[in-house]
């Protein structure tokens, strides 16, 4: 798959976050990362449905890649598929039925997702491979933007990658926490092929040049 580099609007400016929005997709982005925290689950709160309505509202009809970090889940999945969410991706520990909510998920027209924590276990990734078409590996504990990358999240993507390479149909592996140009390359060697950056995109002074570089190692790896 090419890769796709997805800016988080956690690390945007909200007071004009449609602005944001569409210069970080004109600088190069392929998706938009909706980080939505529940001040529950992790201990934050960011942003709900409502935001991606506005978004869209807006005539910003972009990819959209939410992200839920809450407990319970489902009500917020159902309310995310009204807002014309593109891939929900849903944590293992916030449901207590992983296969309904991600079946709830494909139902409502969206690809689904799931997420684990670095304390979690891959494994559970073989037991709902057919319901998946995203799956999310946490370089950094979540609940903040900001933080340091983990680097033992690259073996866990080495894991993930072999067990995707056996299923019978696409999905993405994405990477989410301190991606920056420094050490996307190593992602993507390890495997990834969606990078989720937050303030290394948003905290650059120029958008289009750091997602180019972005691209520029990820080139190398492929090379």
């Amino acid at each position: 798959m090419d890769p796709w580099i997805a800016p988080s609007i956690l690390a945007a400016d909200f007071s004009r976050l449609g602005e944001e929005v569409r210069s970080v997709l004109k600088a190069g982005a392929d998706i938009i990362h909706f980080d939505v925290m529940d001040n529950h689950y992790v201990p934050n709160l960011s942003i709900g449905p409502l935001v991606l309505h506005s978004l869209r509202n807006a005539g910003i009809d972009d990819l959209v890649d939410v992200h839920l970090m809450v407990k319970p889940v489902d009500a917020l999945v159902e309310s995310f598929l009204a807002a014309r969410a593109n891939i929900i991706s849903v944590h293992p520990e916030a449901t207590e039925h992983l296969h309904r909510t991600l079946s709830l998920i494909r139902q409502g027209g969206a690809q689904a997702g799931i997420v684990f924590n670095p304390s979690t276990p891959i494994d559970i990734l073989h037991e709902v491979i057919d319901c998946v078409d995203l799956v999310l590996i946490m370089s950094v504990n979540p609940g903040f933007g900001g933080q340091a990358f983990i680097e033992s999240s690259l073996a866990k993507l080495t894991r993930a990658r072999a067990i995707i390479d056996q299923a019978d149909h696409d999905i993405r592996l994405q990477i989410d926490g301190g991606i920056k140009i420094d050490n996307i390359g190593r992602a993507g060697s390890a495997g990834a092929d969606t990078f989720v950056a937050g303030s290394a995109i948003f905290g650059s002074d120029n958008y289009a040049n750091t997602i180019a570089e972005m691209r520029a190692e990820l080139k190398n790896v492929k090379s």
